[in-house]
């Protein structure tokens, strides 16, 4: 082969490894379940999915929803629908994943101590996951420390607890989960915050993306920011999952899911 067809191909092949994250198998469909204006049960849900042509789901839930977990879990399994996280913890949700021999993500708000110190914060915010951080290591799932806002949504704090957990507490399961939703205060410096938490990245939940936060949740290509945050993402490398949001509880998830998909695939087109 001469050196320009290498070369040729060796672009190609670069620049399909860029689209990578953002093809649909990669993408997570993200706060559709209390959201959801229809209410589905997890049947309706996978058929909703199946539409979309959506294969990954990070499960979020209420109350009500607890006697519908295994269903939900069945559901993914017949339809070949990966459960892909889940919110917070639960004991019977827990019990479940060792039963149907699942793994998922435990998504967890990251701690906000409020100690004056920061070596201080960091230890104490440590010290406060332990318990989670040896539950989630037995049931062989990753856990996720999730930006909500506070101390605990920098991105560098994020990085100092998992670092500490990591080196101290042998952790390797350990990482982020950066939201754009709970990050306008990091659009300015997103560049920056990405390469820093990069190493770390468990999923990177996409958002439209105004000044302020108005209004928080905007479907994608709606906001000022998206574009060069989805070129900032490219660029970093970052190949891990992609979220799509719902979290619009006036909506039907599938046309929240729907204006995000559109949105996305606008993006890509113009970014390119």
């Amino acid at each position: 082969m001469s050196i320009r067809l290498l070369l040729v191909a060796w672009l190609g092949f670069v620049a399909l490894g860029q689209a990578d994250s953002f093809e649909k198998n990669n993408l997570v469909a993200w706060c559709i379940v209390p959201f959801d204006a229809k209410k589905r049960s997890p049947a309706e849900r996978v058929e909703m999915l199946k539409q979309l042509g959506l294969k990954r789901v990070a499960y979020d839930w209420r109350a009500k929803h607890v006697a519908e977990f295994e269903e939900e879990i069945l559901q993914y399994k017949k339809n070949d629908i990966e459960f892909f996280a889940f919110w917070s913890t639960h004991p019977e949700a827990f019990r479940l994943f060792k039963k149907h021999n699942i793994r998922p993500q435990i998504w967890r708000t990251a701690p906000s101590p409020i100690n004056p110190e920061q070596q201080t914060k960091i230890d104490v915010a440590v010290q406060s996951l332990l318990p989670l951080v040896e539950q989630t290591r037995k049931l062989g799932c990753k856990l996720g420390l999730y930006n909500h806002g506070g101390w605990g949504g920098e991105p560098r704090n994020l990085v100092a607890v998992c670092q500490s957990l990591r080196k101290h507490h042998k952790a390797d399961h350990v990482g982020i989960v950066y939201n754009l939703h709970h990050g306008h205060d990091h659009i300015a410096d997103f560049e920056q915050s990405i390469k820093l938490m990069k190493p770390y990245l468990l999923c990177l939940n996409l958002n439209g993306m105004n000044d302020g936060a108005k209004p928080k949740i905007l479907p994608l290509g709606q906001g000022q920011h998206d574009a060069k945050l989805i070129q900032i993402i490219r660029k970093s490398g970052y190949k891990g999952p992609i979220g799509i949001l719902d979290h619009r509880s006036d909506i039907d998830a599938k046309i929240a899911l729907e204006q995000n998909l559109d949105g996305l695939k606008k993006i890509m087109v113009e970014i390119k």
